[in-house]
C-alpha cells in the first residue's frame, strides 16, 4: 500500500515542527547567552564601584589616623578600628571591609615611608572595565592595567619650609 496524500503531508509537518522547534531553542539560547554576559558586566561594574567605595572609606581613614595624633601612619588596618595611640577608643572605620572584588579580607597595603600603611588596594587579578570618569583624586586609575594598580593612597601635604633665618654656604 501506498501511503495517501493525507500521510505525507502530516510527516511533513512534524518535520517542520520539529525545525521551528530546534530553530526557538537556538534562538532563546542565544538570548540567555546574551543576558548572561550583559549580567556579567553589570555585576563587574557594580563591584569596582563598590571598590571604589570601600577604597576611598580606606584611604579618608588614614588621613584621619594620620592627622589626629603624632603624624605617622598606622601599622596595620586594625589600628584603624582602635586607635593603639590613644587611651581612649578612636575608630577610623566602623569595620575592616571586604574586597569586593576577591570576596576575602586580605586587602595589598602601600608602604609609608615610616614603615605604616598609607594606601590598600585590591588582590584582584584581571582589567578594569571603567577607564573614565573618576574623581580627581583617583585620576590615576584611568590608566590601571590590572585592579591591583587602582591604589587608594593618602598623601600627606607637603611640609612647609620652616621660616626664619636660614645659613647657607657663601663662598669666602
Amino acid at each position: 500500500m501506498r501511503p495517501g496524500p493525507q500521510r505525507s503531508l502530516r510527516a511533513g509537518a512534524r518535520g517542520f515542527t520539529y525545525l521551528a522547534a530546534l530553530l526557538a531553542i537556538a534562538v532563546l539560547g542565544l538570548g540567555l547567552a546574551a543576558t548572561g554576559q550583559l549580567w556579567h558586566t553589570v555585576a563587574t561594574r557594580d563591584r569596582e564601584a563598590e571598590l571604589i567605595w570601600v577604597g576611598d572609606h580606606y584611604r579618608r581613614a588614614i588621613e584621619r589616623y594620620y592627622g589626629n595624633g603624632p603624624a605617622q601612619f598606622p601599622r596595620s588596618l586594625a589600628d584603624l578600628l582602635k586607635d593603639p595611640r590613644k587611651p581612649a577608643v578612636e575608630r577610623y572605620l566602623r569595620k575592616l571591609y571586604f574586597d569586593p572584588l576577591t570576596g576575602g579580607d586580605r586587602w595589598g597595603t602601600v608602604k609609608a615611608f615610616d614603615g605604616g600603611i598609607m594606601g590598600v588596594y585590591s588582590l584582584a587579578g584581571g582589567e578594569p572595565l571603567k577607564h573614565a570618569g573618576f574623581r580627581e583624586a583617583d585620576a590615576a586609575f584611568a590608566k590601571a592595567r590590572t585592579y591591583a594598580d587602582w591604589k587608594f593612597v593618602y598623601l600627606p601635604p607637603a611640609q612647609p619650609m620652616p621660616s626664619g633665618p636660614t645659613t647657607s654656604a657663601a663662598p669666602g
